[in-house]
């Protein structure tokens, strides 16, 4: 399953904004992206149709299941590179910029091997 990095960007901030506000609207993805509310309608006209969310008439946005196995397998990457990095001493914003830049390209074998090495199961 392969989609470009900004989408899988689209998908995972979906999630962290659904497991923290319970719900998700275009405007909240915008705010926590820092991009334009333009910007957002054309990534979540082509994540529609692609089948990766789905949006109900008054505007808010739900993952499908196919959203939602991606949201969460960048998520989970992000959070674990985060963890691992603040504990070999990285501050935690840099830790947390750099787990955002890595968790799209990191191999599943590494990853694996990283779950593995902290002791976090996937």
């Amino acid at each position: 399953m392969q989609i470009k990095q900004s989408a899988e960007d689209y998908l995972e901030t979906m999630l962290i904004l659904k497991e923290g506000k319970g719900y998700v609207r275009s405007v909240d993805i915008a705010e926590y992206l820092g991009v334009t509310k333009p910007s957002v309608s054309y990534a979540t006209r082509n994540l529609r149709e692609n089948g990766y969310i789905t949006m109900a008439s008054d505007g808010l946005i739900t993952l499908t299941e196919k959203g939602m196995e991606i949201a969460d397998r960048i998520y989970t990457r992000h959070k674990l590179l985060t963890e691992f990095f603040v504990r070999i001493g990285v501050d935690p914003d840099i830790a947390r910029e750099d787990a955002c830049q890595i968790e799209h390209d990191l191999h599943e074998e590494t990853f694996d091997a990283l779950c593995r090495y902290t002791g976090v199961e996937k």
